[in-house]
């Protein structure tokens, strides 16, 4: 459990044992899920039974007790998934389809204006689309205290995914004192992430809630959501409904933020190492949408190259390798093995994202593998069934996420020529795809140059005309 690169040191583990391995930790039971017919078998086929999460006094100690994707399985769990169903469906909605595009032509805007702030934009587009999508606040360009705060409220989260802090393993040590070493220094890191979600939950609301008083117009999640309840004030507990929504809202941005974030970044790198890959991608669009406009989420269908490069971003560049652990909420058998209640499932999807029986050349960046005869080859193992999760407990925001990143990467291949980063003397400089990170991963260098493909390219987005 403490091997570097662990997604790789666990396909090793089950090439060597096979795809359903045990291992106990702390007197814990894990099981290391490492093919696809495993993880379908248990997580999809048994979800009835292995959809209940872990859990452990360091997701409200880091403030990740509103968190309803961590949340137990059972009606708690519930309420809040039907919540966000609603407002969030598996069909975007138009309005939200047009808020995306709006905040990706501002993305488009800020790589002119400041290229080398690559990372800082893609938080910044993203942050800002679902602040406003939920809460209906419009994030300062920048610097917002709001998106400051929530950031805060991500590195709780990525705490609780490292597996590094050591109130995880052994929970009485929160009752430690702060003085005592190393251990002191992470319980007071925990208190400032649960202060930062405490009081970005309460902002964001009193924000939305505070348009619905003075009768400004807010048409966000949140505001109907309030809306709705106020008329139906007497019949429901306003409080625990109010909370629900706090809750949903909050994780609906950590769910969207970080692994878009991460994504989007991937795609960059990809890019820039790619040049073929562009250039024909820049082609369909080209042919498709042509000079005069900018791709819309409504061109997907005719784009299939283009939607292509975003299945393989996904691939490629597989952020969280192991997703979100499963528990066994009930005892469960496979295979002629008792798995008993309470085991954690660990399912390496990364190991099935770069199966060189399933994808060929894995750890090269081919969209092509998902085209035949110009179209998506629907026989090619779709990478969304893997990295937004597995049965009972897939992510409720897939159509979202992936309809924002879609819009981004087609408008970006669009206007825009990615090529390496230069050094100081203009030469370009080698990158070689690197990742960091234990359960969510990170590019260690995404760097690239960014340059407008024509002036008419330029004018779809900057407000300039083209001579």
């Amino acid at each position: 459990m403490r091997q570097p690169e662990l997604w790789r040191a666990h396909r090793r583990l089950c090439e060597t044992y096979g795809d359903v391995v045990h291992l106990s930790m702390f007197g814990e039971h894990f099981i290391v899920l490492g093919s696809q017919q495993a993880i379908f078998d248990l997580l999809d086929k048994q979800s009835a039974a292995t959809s209940d999460r872990p859990q452990n006094p360091l997701i409200k100690l880091c403030g990740q007790g509103f968190n309803f994707g961590l949340y137990p399985y059972g009606q708690w769990w519930r309420r809040h998934r039907r919540v966000f169903s609603q407002y969030i469906p598996l069909t975007v909605p138009e309005e939200q389809l047009l808020i995306q595009h709006e905040y990706a032509t501002l993305f488009l805007r800020k790589l002119l204006t400041d290229p080398v702030a690559l990372c800082d934009h893609i938080r910044y587009v993203f942050s800002a689309t679902i602040v406003k999508i939920m809460y209906g606040v419009q994030v300062a360009n920048d610097g917002d205290p709001s998106v400051a705060l929530i950031i805060r409220t991500l590195d709780g989260l990525k705490a609780l995914l490292s597996g590094q802090m050591l109130v995880q393993y052994l929970p009485i040590l929160r009752h430690v004192p702060m003085w005592v070493p190393v251990l002191g220094t992470q319980l007071r890191q925990l208190a400032e992430w649960r202060a930062a979600a405490d009081e970005v939950k309460q902002v964001l609301f009193s924000k939305t809630q505070d348009d619905l008083v003075q009768g400004r117009e807010n048409t966000s999640v949140l505001g109907r959501s309030l809306q709705e309840l106020d008329e139906k004030k007497g019949d429901v507990n306003l409080a625990e409904e109010h909370l629900v929504a706090m809750n949903t809202c909050i994780t609906a941005f950590e769910g969207a933020a970080e692994t878009t974030f991460s994504t989007i970044q991937g795609f960059f790198l990809a890019m820039s190492l790619n040049r073929d890959v562009q250039k024909k991608a820049q082609v369909e669009l080209d042919s498709v949408v042509g000079p005069h406009r900018l791709p819309e989420y409504r061109d997907r269908a005719s784009l299939p190259y283009v939607d292509a490069v975003l299945k393989e971003s996904l691939r490629w560049h597989n952020v969280a390798p192991f997703g979100l652990l499963h528990c066994a909420g009930e005892d469960v058998e496979y295979r002629g093995y008792f798995i008993p209640k309470g085991t954690t499932f660990m399912s390496n999807v990364w190991a099935c994202m770069h199966d060189p029986e399933v994808y060929a050349n894995p750890d090269r960046f081919l969209p092509d593998r998902f085209i035949r005869d110009g179209k998506l080859d629907p026989e090619v193992r779709d990478p969304s069934d893997f990295v937004f999760g597995f049965g009972r407990r897939i992510c409720p925001g897939r159509a979202f996420a992936e309809a924002q990143m879609f819009d981004i990467i087609a408008m970006v291949l669009h206007v825009f020529e990615i090529t390496p980063p230069l050094d100081e003397h203009g030469h370009p400089i080698d990158i070689e795809p690197r990742v960091g990170g234990t359960f969510l991963l990170y590019p260690e260098d995404c760097r690239c140059t960014l340059k407008p493909r024509s002036a008419q390219a330029e004018a779809l987005f900057s407000g300039k005309r083209s001579s």
